[in-house]
């Protein structure tokens, strides 16, 4: 399992424990919002998939850059504009991948095929 924290502290090149608790809330607050989505799309998934750990650093770290900044759309500082994601959106970009874990609606346990006859 990814050392989530870990990766995102190489990422923002923190060196100390400083910005820990910060980073310990975004986490958990991305984790149970990925996890809501998914539960959305499948409702038997108990537990993020390991191969979607990095959606969870990714989020994070746009909402740890985004702090102090929360309630802005964007920002235009001397001629530099930032334009974010609604938090409402932020999962947008991955929900492809996210629906991917949809459960099958006809999931019978037996699986119907095809025959083609020439």
């Amino acid at each position: 399992m990814p050392d989530i924290k870990k990766n995102i502290k190489i990422v923002l090149d923190i060196q100390d424990d400083m910005q820990d608790p910060v980073l310990d809330v975004l986490i958990k607050n991305v984790r149970s919002l990925l996890l809501g989505k998914l539960r959305k799309v499948n409702k038997s998934i108990e537990t993020i998939p390991e191969e979607l750990e990095y959606i969870i650093e990714e989020v994070t770290l746009r909402r740890f850059n985004r702090i102090g900044s929360e309630g802005f759309k964007s920002e235009s500082v001397e001629g530099h504009r930032i334009d974010f994601y609604d938090l409402d959106k932020e999962l947008d970009p991955y929900m492809d991948i996210i629906e991917d874990y949809a459960e099958d609606e006809d999931d019978t346990g037996s699986k119907r095929g095809k025959v083609l006859f020439i």
